[in-house]
């Protein structure tokens, strides 16, 4: 059995207003999910209700629907209640279909990956 220490009890007590309330959680990996947050432990284990993943690619975005979600506390990076009565996006952005989002996804990570393999390529002129 772990002790848990007086930080872990100060991050359970700050949860705690967090209870059925919307949330934005931001994930080690950079995903960004939304939901109502239902129930959390002690490790900052997490469940949230009505789940959304946001993916956001340039000026497109769209929330993918996850349902009742659990999130393992050592994944979150951060916690943030959402208002409810404010915009979440900028006007120019524009929601796409699941389908188009990946395709966005697929072209901006080839476009990286491109980009990598050039630099490698010119790594041999060092041109600073």
């Amino acid at each position: 059995m772990s002790w848990a220490g007086p930080e872990d009890i100060y991050l359970s007590t700050s949860l705690a207003s967090y209870l059925d309330k919307k949330l934005l959680v931001l994930l080690r990996d950079g995903r960004k999910l939304m939901g109502t947050l239902r129930s959390f432990d002690q490790f900052a284990n997490a469940v949230l209700e009505g789940a959304c993943e946001r993916v956001i690619v340039g000026d497109l975005y769209c929330d993918i629907p996850l349902g009742l979600y659990v999130i393992r506390g050592e994944n979150v990076v951060l916690i943030g209640e959402l208002d409810l009565e404010r915009e979440e996006l900028p006007e120019h952005m524009t929601r796409v279909s699941t389908a188009e989002i990946k395709r966005a996804q697929k072209a901006e990570r080839e476009a990286s990956d491109l980009k990598g393999t050039m630099r490698k390529r010119m790594e041999f002129l060092d041109l600073e």
